[in-house]
């Protein structure tokens, strides 16, 4: 997810490491907050793997800062992990919203809508937080307030989200021909 974050956020502009540091957690920091002992051995792996450029440039008043840049090689790498998402990437919201914050990078409407229709199929799978043996419980079922809220809220979202991914889903196949 960090790295995908880190491809996504350099595919339109070059950033600072701070910079990208900043947007990665505002994407994804209310879940899981993006440390420097983190970003940096990634952005170092993406870098070796020539997935990104490094360039120093002075610092206005501290010290020289780095500048990262998506080569071409990145940019594909990008591309393919969008269009190619791994099942987890599909199955847990937090990865899937990274997904979808760069999903506009592939530029196939169809492409775009296939990896839509994968979520739209995991979502349609029914499922729960708990179950009796495999059934799984709905809210109604729950005598605590507790779970019955956290279904509650699962099921508003879902349906929300079900609803936008058939209409977008719909648009895309308009832009498709």
């Amino acid at each position: 997810m960090l790295e995908l974050a880190i491809l996504g956020f350099l595919y339109d502009t070059s950033l600072h490491g701070y910079e990208l540091r900043k947007r990665i957690t505002a994407l994804t920091g209310h879940v899981r907050p993006v440390a420097e002992s983190t970003l940096y051995p990634a952005i170092k792996r993406l870098e070796k793997a020539g997935l990104l450029e490094r360039a120093t440039e002075p610092g206005a008043v501290a010290a020289p800062r780095h500048v990262l840049t998506l080569t071409e090689d990145g940019r594909s790498e990008l591309r393919r992990r969008l269009a190619e998402p791994v099942q987890r990437d599909i199955t847990d919201e937090n990865r899937w919203f990274t997904v979808l914050a760069f999903l506009r990078h592939l530029a196939d409407p169809a492409a775009q809508a296939a990896v839509l229709r994968r979520r739209l199929a995991f979502l349609e799978t029914p499922a729960s937080f708990f179950y009796e043996g495999d059934r799984p419980l709905r809210a109604e079922e729950l005598d605590d307030p507790f779970r019955r809220g956290i279904l509650t809220v699962a099921r508003a979202t879902t349906q929300a989200e079900l609803a936008w991914l058939r209409a977008t889903i719909d648009s895309l196949k308009g832009i498709a021909r």
